[in-house]
């Protein structure tokens, strides 16, 4: 896998040319076994200490455009589905090298190396969106990204931030160093496998659909009725922003209880796709701690659509404490949408 960013040079490399972010292979599967002792305490340290460092390097109109108050409505209307448009914030493109370096020092911070080549490849795409797909604006670009820094980075407080562009949206939560929250987490892509091009043979999203098909093919054909959500695929996700419950308390799915230990096995994995492989080990071991506080067994596998090459589909995965979906866009097999929910603590709900 392409090395992430992890230098000012480096990283203006990769916003000039895209050179070192277009290698993609499976991510690590770490079994829901990081570290048990790890502490979070140092991440929200670092973020603190990035946020504090990227604010006091901005002009006075920089800040007011990166800056919000913590309970500024901003914070929860989260959106990956942006095109060619700004998100809220300062974007990558409106800010000095000395700037981006620190804003992107902050974004690896909350990111595992798999992560951040992943967030660079999803920012990579606007590119080849505009140029190899003519899709959105001639200035859609891999710095239409932005920073949002929600409150004041204190130790003591509440505070957050969000790094959001078409097809990306990160939020993290801390009070104070305790980081309380990293969700909604969006990574999406378009297209997946790049076709043609400079960039022909990237994959953005290596295991979503692949190993979201294998689990549904390999279901038993009394499973695979019960996991049918509806004959058609829905064509997006439903839990959007405002709505991010929208589909808790549905008892729809198979339970994983009720599969044999290989395909239980396999749910396994895809739930720590979306869970643990983008995160640094201390962040990844609390969320696969956040897991098994559910009744794993309990959580259930959704489809909607036809499992055929080219159709569109739909999955979804509900457990106690999470919610995932992931959707192929009708008409456009390439183009997928994935997010990942805590329904009690998304945005640091259960706490602040």
């Amino acid at each position: 896998m392409a090395n992430t960013i992890e230098t000012g040079v480096s990283r203006r490399v990769f916003l000039a040319t895209g050179a070192t972010a277009i290698a993609a292979t499976a991510l690590t599967d770490r079994r829901f076994i990081p570290s048990a002792h790890a502490e979070t305490g140092a991440i929200g340290t670092t973020m603190r200490e990035r946020a504090t460092r990227f604010l006091s390097l901005l002009d006075t109109a920089q800040h007011q455009a990166a800056a919000f108050s913590f309970d500024d409505r901003t914070r929860r209307a989260w959106n990956f589905m942006l095109g060619s448009r700004f998100a809220p914030g300062l974007p990558l493109e409106r800010m000095t090298d000395e700037q981006k370096d620190a804003a992107l020092d902050l974004l690896s911070s909350g990111l595992s190396k798999d992560g951040m080549t992943t967030a660079e490849n999803i920012m990579l795409q606007q590119d080849i969106l505009r140029d190899e797909w003519g899709k959105g604006s001639p200035d859609r670009n891999r710095e239409r990204f932005s920073l949002m820094i929600f409150g004041t980075a204190s130790e003591t407080d509440a505070w957050g931030w969000r790094w959001e562009g078409h097809h990306l949206s990160l939020s993290y939560t801390l009070i104070g160093d305790e980081i309380v929250s990293v969700t909604p987490s969006a990574f999406s892509s378009e297209p997946n496998t790049v076709p043609s091009g400079p960039y022909r043979g990237l994959v953005v999203l290596p295991d979503e659909e692949s190993l979201g098909r294998t689990v549904e093919r390999e279901l038993s054909a009394a499973n695979r009725r019960t996991a049918l959500i509806q004959e058609s695929s829905f064509g997006n996700i439903l839990a959007v922003a405002g709505r991010e419950n929208r589909v808790q308390g549905e008892l729809v799915g198979v339970p994983l209880g009720d599969l044999p230990q290989a395909q239980i096995d396999m749910v396994t994995r895809l739930i720590e796709v979306y869970t643990v492989d983008h995160l640094p080990a201390p962040l990844a071991s609390g969320q696969a701690a956040r897991i098994r506080e559910g009744d794993l067994m309990s959580a259930r596998f959704g489809w909607a659509g036809a499992n055929r090459e080219n159709e569109s589909i739909y999955y979804r995965l509900t457990g106690d404490t999470f919610l995932i979906e992931f959707a192929t866009l009708r008409g456009q097999p390439l183009h997928q949408h994935a997010v990942r929910h805590d329904f009690e603590r998304n945005m640091g709900k259960h706490r602040v």
